[in-house]
């Protein structure tokens, strides 16, 4: 049945940014689909907090405070899923940050952070990820978190752009360098999703209404609207789909 091909029971993983925001729509949607996943961010007390609302759906879902930035962290984020699955067989790299700065006065700490954050990051981690699955000659789907401004831009965020370009690029060549050992590696794009991040920008009527207006379907998004998406890019629904971005703007690109 087509059905059970979307299921995620007996499976388990990673996502990164998992407390809050995209990152925790996204972990809700897997453990409803029968998974078990470690949230990770650098907040202890928004983890835990989340982890018992995960676990009311399943699970288990076990928190573990982590700094990406720091290269150093990286196999212990493995090794704990590792200690509490026995297997990871995904990754959503969804920690992110953005900086807004004219782009002639945008500083190098600023540049390095972002992209330190939403792209080198998440690469190390992929790698790390993957030479489990390899080495226990199991198959498994990477998804990073991408956004609409690989693809288009706006005149204050260079860094942001750059490391979200980078991360779609980067996941064709991940794609493409692990598809022999059946490791699927795609990209979620989000258009404008209604977040802690984006909430004082969304109440704002003005600068909101301008965004809205370029949307077809009249609306930002809630991130509970990211959870099928996940949940397909995860599951064996998905398995002839590799080194994609799939864009979840509400045709804003479109338009």
């Amino acid at each position: 049945m087509i059905l059970e091909k979307f299921s995620l029971k007996g499976k388990s993983g990673i996502v990164t940014g998992g407390g809050t925001g995209l990152g925790k729509a996204m972990a809700a949607a897997v453990v409803q689909a029968g998974a078990a996943v470690l949230i990770v961010g650098r907040r202890k007390e928004v983890l835990e907090k989340t982890a018992r609302e995960l676990n009311e759906f399943g699970g288990p879902v076990v928190p573990f405070p982590a700094d990406l930035t720091r290269m150093e962290n990286i196999p212990g984020i493995v090794e704990k899923a590792m200690k509490e699955f026995g297997k990871i067989d995904f990754l959503f790299n969804n920690a992110g940050i953005g900086r807004r700065a004219p782009v002639e006065e945008f500083s190098e700490a600023d540049w390095d952070l972002v992209i330190q954050t939403n792209l080198k990051g998440p690469f190390f981690l992929a790698q790390a990820v993957a030479k489990t699955m390899i080495a226990a000659q199991r198959p498994g789907s990477i998804i990073n978190i991408s956004s609409i401004m690989a693809f288009i831009s706006r005149k204050d965020n260079p860094a942001y752009v750059a490391s979200k370009g980078g991360i779609s690029q980067v996941t064709k060549s991940m794609a493409n360098g692990w598809a022999k050992y059946g490791i699927r590696v795609n990209a979620i794009g989000p258009g404008w999703f209604i977040t802690d991040l984006t909430e004082r920008l969304h109440r704002d009527k003005e600068r909101s209404q301008e965004f809205t207006s370029r949307i077809p379907l009249g609306r930002w998004g809630n991130p509970e609207e990211l959870g099928g998406v996940a949940v397909f890019l995860a599951s064996d629904a998905s398995s002839y789909v590799t080194g994609q971005t799939l864009i979840v703007d509400g045709g804003l690109l479109s338009n």
